[in-house]
């Protein structure tokens, strides 16, 4: 099965996805093609490099991942090919590679620097590619191999003494907070040591880590890791972005007594 996925910053109830679709099906019509996302909001590489980085090994051996999320390119913003674990990653050179894959990962980049500049290149340059390389093609015979990348700097999460501070990263679609704060991160620092967890400056404290979301009583704030060993903050039953007033960039902070 031949598969292509589709992360992007589009309405969906815009014309660009059916169009898309509609190239990519002309040009090799037994592909699978795979919504991941149409809801990254605009411009926005960091929640699409989110989305995409926690998603794309769940998909077969060979596929192909669209990223069109800022895609017009200019200066020495091209347009690209990346090759990592056996999957083929298109987008432009606008920094999200940089933050979808970590600098020791073995990634190869191809730059499509002969292909015509395009206001709308998911269409017009990316569907053509990505059906080549679902046919068979390999990336070097599409670009030429590109040594370095434009890059973003990730947000991490800082240490100083006892003090652990995170960011929010991502609100989910319970709007749940989840952060930069990884598992193995608060074991690390904590060592096993009493803590506090501060939300909001000191507004919110948290001193324990659930296992479920149900074992703190519904309406009460609560911290736990999820599924990618990430700190999520969330409210039993609630909307802890909305309600406690958080949104990407937010600052988690965890004083280890």
């Amino acid at each position: 099965m031949s598969i292509i996925t589709l992360t992007t910053d589009w309405n969906k109830d815009d014309y660009y996805a059916g169009a898309v679709k509609g190239t990519i099906l002309s040009n090799c019509p037994d592909v699978t093609v795979i919504d991941i996302t149409h809801q990254i909001k605009p411009f926005n590489i960091y929640q699409a490099a989110f989305i995409l980085k926690n998603t794309y090994k769940y998909y077969p051996s060979e596929s192909v991942h669209i990223i069109g999320v800022k895609t017009e390119p200019f200066a020495d913003h091209n347009y690209l090919i990346a090759e990592f674990d056996n999957q083929y990653f298109l987008g432009t050179d606008n920094g999200v590679f940089s933050l979808l894959f970590k600098d020791d990962d073995t990634v190869k980049y191809f730059s499509l620097k002969d292909y015509e500049q395009s206001s709308f290149p998911t269409l017009n340059v990316f569907a053509a590619v990505a059906c080549s390389l679902v046919q068979g093609e390999k990336p070097e015979s599409i670009g030429t191999e590109a040594e370095a990348i434009n890059r973003r700097v990730p947000l991490r999460a800082t240490i100083e003494e006892n003090i652990l501070t995170g960011s929010v990263v991502y609100i989910d679609s319970f709007q749940n907070a989840i952060t930069n704060i990884s598992k193995d991160l608060f074991d690390r620092i904590g060592n096993g040591k009493p803590f506090k967890i501060y939300v909001q400056s000191n507004h919110y404290v948290i001193s324990k880590i659930n296992k479920a979301y149900q074992e703190t009583t519904v309406g009460e704030i609560l911290a736990i890791f999820n599924s990618l060993n990430l700190l999520e903050i969330a409210i039993n039953g609630g909307n802890a972005a909305e309600l406690l007033n958080l949104d990407t960039n937010s600052s988690i902070r965890i004083k280890f007594q």
